[in-house]
């Protein structure tokens, strides 16, 4: 399992629109790629405009290959990223331990 996380960054005063924007986002497009298996997201307390995606995918090809360079990724970028203050970090991580 791959956990993709996005550091995203939105204009000031545009919270209530960017929230309803990635939870459509999630809920109708992306959770329809193959290998996507959850996802949650996370607003900053000091910085309120600072916003945490965490993806968790069944392997990296779904998220860079599967996702990123299919159709569904034109239909995620349309909804949210107008709201993109600056380009996201998105990195991957493997899981390492839990408990």
């Amino acid at each position: 399992m791959i956990l993709e996380i996005a550091d995203i960054r939105i204009p000031p005063g545009r919270q209530a629109d960017f929230e309803a924007a990635i939870q459509l986002g999630l809920d109708s497009v992306v959770s329809q790629a193959p290998g996507f298996q959850g996802a949650k997201v996370n607003r900053g307390v000091e910085s309120p405009e600072r916003y945490v995606l965490q993806i968790l995918w069944a392997t990296l090809e779904d998220h860079t290959v599967g996702f990123r360079q299919g159709p569904l990724f034109a239909q995620w970028r349309a909804l949210v990223g107008p709201y993109f203050a600056v380009p996201p970090v998105v990195e991957h991580f493997e899981l390492v331990t839990r408990v």
